[in-house]
């Protein structure tokens, strides 16, 4: 007789915590078709990115939309397929933005109500980022602080422009202010691009991910760092994905630039910052690698923001691919480094608490 002396494969040292993965309420797409079938002529970027999601019945489209409202079934079956162990749910662009403000209020407390709910019944599996809307006039700093302290939510979404605005200006304030008082982090996520840069990105199919999305966030970025947002929220915690929306690769001629445009005051208009812009980044900026998966990119990013600021992301549903998991497990790392990257800068950015 002879004993089975197969051994079972190794516990692995860290968790997955995928850190930007899309989620909506049924009740969102059905607005949403309701507003695009009465006016498609009112936000063309909109329409770009909703109506083809929520109008189209081809085979992607159908295929993100029934992922995007499921947390008990294909989704979990898929996170473990591919061995995420724990999402991070916000909800998906455009979100509360296109909204106003009573709009904008209502399904930014449906969608956090059901999110807790989500998060309670399977906190294994899930956190979640709260929905606020930023046409209020508080700019939702209301809504965030009752889904953090009522709701159990660990930070904020924040889609990108809120009606052709960027968040850099005084209305937006309060929501920020809030975010810092609460502690919590404010994820810069894409949008469609905002009206002014609409036209030319979509002439040739470029306003969507596979290049406007990164344009309009590293805007919008940057616009929050040369405004002095966070010069006046010092402690103000930003995430920003798909490896910083391009913005760490420009990081030494953005520097450069802006010390020669400060020395020479080519923009009266425009306040000097005491710190350099990527100054800023790495202070109050922290990167995931949503749809970004390839090594020579994470470890670029890593060299020039921090080891410590880039955690991982798969950017589910739209960006499912099981591959790319085995392929940032194979990142040129320490096991220490590998661990932060997967599990130990996630659990600390949106205090997670995922027990042992």
């Amino acid at each position: 007789m002879t004993s089975d002396t197969t051994a079972s494969p190794a516990p692995r040292p860290y968790r997955r915590i995928a850190t930007e993965e899309a989620w909506a309420p049924p009740e969102m797409f059905d607005l949403f078709r309701g507003i695009l079938g009465d006016h498609p002529e009112d936000d063309p970027g909109f329409m770009s990115l909703m109506g083809y999601y929520v109008l189209n019945d081809g085979d992607r489209p159908r295929f993100i939309r029934e992922r995007m409202t499921d947390t008990e079934g294909v989704r979990l079956q898929e996170m473990d397929a591919a061995g995420v162990d724990h999402q991070i749910l916000s909800l998906t662009a455009p979100g509360t933005n296109p909204l106003p403000p009573v709009q904008a209020t209502d399904l930014a407390r449906l969608s956090n109500d059901q999110l807790g709910e989500i998060v309670r019944n399977r906190p294994d599996r899930f956190s979640g980022l709260a929905a606020v809307p930023f046409s209020a006039a508080d700019a939702g700093a209301a809504e965030l602080e009752r889904a953090v302290t009522r709701l159990g939510l660990k930070g904020a979404i924040l889609n990108s422009h809120v009606r052709d605005r960027y968040t850099d200006t005084d209305e937006f304030l309060p929501f920020y202010e809030a975010a810092e008082a609460l502690g919590v982090p404010v994820y810069l996520h894409p949008n469609a691009p905002s009206a002014s840069l609409f036209k030319p990105l979509h002439d040739r199919g470029l306003d969507g991910s596979m290049y406007g999305f990164g344009v309009e966030t590293g805007l919008h970025l940057m616009r929050l760092v040369v405004s002095g947002v966070f010069e006046r929220f010092p402690n103000l915690t930003m995430v920003v994905g798909h490896l910083g929306e391009a913005v760490p690769f420009w990081l030494n001629r953005i520097d450069y630039m802006y010390g020669k445009q400060v020395a020479t005051g080519r923009y009266p208009h425009v306040k000097p910052l005491p710190l350099k812009p990527s100054e800023y980044i790495r202070r109050n900026v922290w990167i995931t690698t949503s749809g970004m998966p390839w090594q020579d990119e994470v470890m670029f990013v890593r060299t020039m923001v921090g080891a410590d600021r880039v955690m991982y992301a798969m950017d589910y549903p739209y960006q499912y691919e099981p591959s790319e998991v085995a392929l940032q497990d194979e990142l040129p790392i320490s096991a220490e480094e590998k661990f932060e990257f997967f599990e130990g800068i996630a659990t600390r950015v949106f205090n997670l608490d995922l027990g042992s």
